[in-house]
């Protein structure tokens, strides 16, 4: 599960057999969990987290898109 950014308490990652899939990400803030996906930036499940944290880590992701992809990119791509 390579971790690829920490942010605010969330960390962003991705779990080593996903390459099949689109671009996306996992975050973790304690026991709570989401996925979204990359381009378009959509929520694809979530675990634990309110509305407003939803739309605060969709933010995080949307921010940061072009960096999450590139860190995809290279780790699916060797």
């Amino acid at each position: 599960m390579p971790t690829v950014l920490k942010i605010n308490g969330h960390r962003f990652f991705f779990f080593s057999n996903e390459g099949n899939e689109p671009a996306h990400i996992h975050i973790e803030s304690g026991s709570k969990y989401a996925k979204f996906w990359l381009n378009p930036v959509r929520l694809d499940v979530s675990l634990g987290y309110n509305s407003k944290e939803l739309t605060q880590l969709r933010k995080l992701v949307e921010e940061n898109r072009n960096f999450l992809e590139d860190k995809w990119n290279e780790y699916f791509s060797s």
